[in-house]
């Protein structure tokens, strides 16, 4: 008989549900606040889990565990549950993307106008007994600029909220197209920094991220406009809170309301003290409806899972079939990463995407292939995307995704080529696979040329004339920069040509700059690949997950 887990306190609805499934056989137990041996031990004993954010399920939380199959994070973030680990013993993780988006964008809105009105001050102020009238002056919201940083569900509410508010909208966000965005009433701009000398309040709606850690720091104290509103619902890190109390007492920042922290929980820190600052712990999701929202939701899938096998909402895995998946396996690697270049050499959200597939590789199940290239494209920008969600992600942004196919063989017996279209520019990459595993790129913007598509990639645009290749060699070495291959492609003698360098290590921004020094060099671009055999944890044990599934209703010693 399958059972349940319940890791953390969830709604009444939601345990109303997991009584019901007693009549599939399913029982349940619930045990909060545990870590350490205590929750392995307990996440052993049973097939399937469900949590919030109270709980952290580390790798150390699942090693040895023959008998789990599946955990549900009732919410949205799943950066408290270590999904590769889970991935590698074919645990399938899921969430609920929808329940929380419109709790969260109300907390977002309460704490902007909390802000713009002084609300928390005004309260304490008029418990102490005292009548602070004139100090509390506030500041309306119609008319202003609000900027929006990520535009996914939660981006988009807070935008629909600000426009009944008669407030300008601009925003940013890599993947939403220009003309979805004007159909949203948003402003698009191509870059964080480049609208932040126009709003009055900034908010964030990103998965904290490589890119997105400390997106307002010192650096960017100068370009922020005085008197600027800061709101973080998302995640802790995003803004960098030493830059915030610069910001704060040096009068640039007029006000910070923060529903999240780079340590959690967060009773101490150098803001509290300060006016001008609004705090809440974490309540973006904190309602009675986001929590019954996300805990039937989150039951529903478990349930679902275990008495079916059904697959919804994953993070980490699909339901592939093994035998299209070993079809198609080393294809999908090759086209994930063809998504991660693409994505690294342009800074402008796309407008669309095509993917033409020439050779062996047309007969076969592309369009798992083109989800893989959409999760590459998309990765370093939304969180928990896979096979699974890229495809819908891309086209919720506005993002047109076609593919073709012919069966004719080309210089290759396989080929993936796709073309990108950022504003009026088009991006092309191909590449091939050698042997079962080995992805090769051999088209770069429109030149033919041959390269591993792994590790730290230079990719330069350049005139094709004598001493090219050794000025960047020398520009690199004098810098203790090593390059493990070169290899340069071009169109016509004389004419503009394109080179891929793999490096042993990421250059710094000086080695760039001193590439782009060399005479003849027009562009450089660093690009950063996983290592060669490297797999996305959505791919690396997609079958063992997919395993799992099959035997779902089968627990180990049933």
């Amino acid at each position: 008989m399958p059972s349940i887990i319940v890791l953390d306190t969830l709604s009444p609805d939601g345990l109303a549900l997991l009584d019901a499934a007693a009549e599939v056989g399913i029982t349940y137990e619930i045990t909060t606040g545990l870590s350490g041996e205590s929750l392995r031990e307990t996440l052993a004993r049973h097939d399937g889990a469900i949590c919030r954010s109270g709980v952290k399920i580390t790798a150390e939380s699942l090693a040895g565990n023959h008998r789990l199959k599946a955990i549900v994070r009732a919410g949205v973030g799943t950066d408290n549950i270590d999904k590769e680990s889970a991935t590698r013993q074919g645990i399938v993780v899921m969430n609920t993307p929808a329940g929380n988006t419109v709790s969260t964008a109300e907390h977002a809105f309460a704490l902007l106008l909390g802000l713009s009105r002084n609300i928390a001050t005004a309260d304490a102020s008029l418990r102490d007994h005292r009548w602070d009238r004139n100090k509390l002056m506030g500041v309306q919201l119609a008319g202003k600029t609000i900027g929006i940083v990520g535009l996914g569900r939660i981006g988009l509410a807070v935008a629909k909220r600000a426009r009944a508010f008669d407030m300008r909208v601009i925003g940013f966000d890599p993947f939403l197209s220009p003309d979805r965005a004007a159909e949203l009433g948003v402003e698009l701009f191509d870059s964080v920094r480049g609208m932040l000398p126009q709003v009055d309040y900034l908010t964030v709606h990103t998965p904290l991220t490589a890119d997105t850690q400390h997106l307002i720091g010192m650096n960017e104290l100068p370009l922020l406009k005085p008197g600027v509103r800061l709101v973080n619902c998302a995640r802790g890190g995003i803004y960098d809170e030493k830059a915030l109390f610069v910001g704060l007492t040096s009068g640039v920042i007029a006000g910070v309301a923060l529903d999240v922290f780079e340590k959690e929980p967060c009773t101490e820190s150098p803001l509290f003290g300060l006016p001008g600052v609004l705090v809440t712990p974490h309540l973006g999701a904190s309602t009675e409806e986001a929590q019954s929202q996300v805990a039937v939701e989150g039951v529903g899938l478990l349930v679902d899972f275990l008495s079916t096998g059904a697959i919804r909402h994953s993070v980490n895995s699909s339901a592939i079939d093994s035998v299209a998946l070993e079809g198609v396996r080393g294809f999908l690697d090759l086209a994930w990463r063809l998504g991660l270049l693409l994505s690294q050499l342009d800074d402008g959200p796309p407008r669309s995407c095509s993917i033409a597939y020439r050779g062996e590789i047309a007969a076969r199940n592309t369009r798992l292939v083109t989800a893989a290239f959409a999760a590459g494209l998309l990765e370093s920008a939304i969180e928990d995307v896979n096979v699974v969600n890229a495809e819908m992600l891309l086209r919720d942004r506005g993002i047109e995704l076609t593919e073709q196919s012919r069966s004719d063989p080309g210089a290759f017996s396989s080929v993936v080529a796709v073309d990108l279209v950022v504003g009026d520019r088009v991006h092309r990459a191909a590449g091939t696979l050698f042997g079962h595993s080995m992805p090769r790129l051999v088209q770069l913007e429109g030149h033919r040329l041959e390269a591993y598509l792994d590790g730290v990639l230079l990719v330069f645009t350049h005139q094709d004339v004598p001493g090219i290749i050794g000025r960047v060699g020398t520009a690199f070495g004098a810098l203790g920069v090593n390059i493990a291959q070169m290899t340069v492609g071009r169109s016509t003698p004389g004419g503009d040509a394109i080179g891929v360098l793999n490096l042993d290590q990421e250059p710094s921004k000086s080695a760039v700059e001193g590439v782009l020094a060399c005479p003849g060099i027009h562009s450089a671009s660093v690009v950063k690949l996983p290592a060669a055999g490297k797999l996305p944890y959505w791919l690396a044990t997609a079958d063992a997950a997919s395993r799992s599934a099959r035997t779902a209703l089968h627990p180990v010693g049933k």
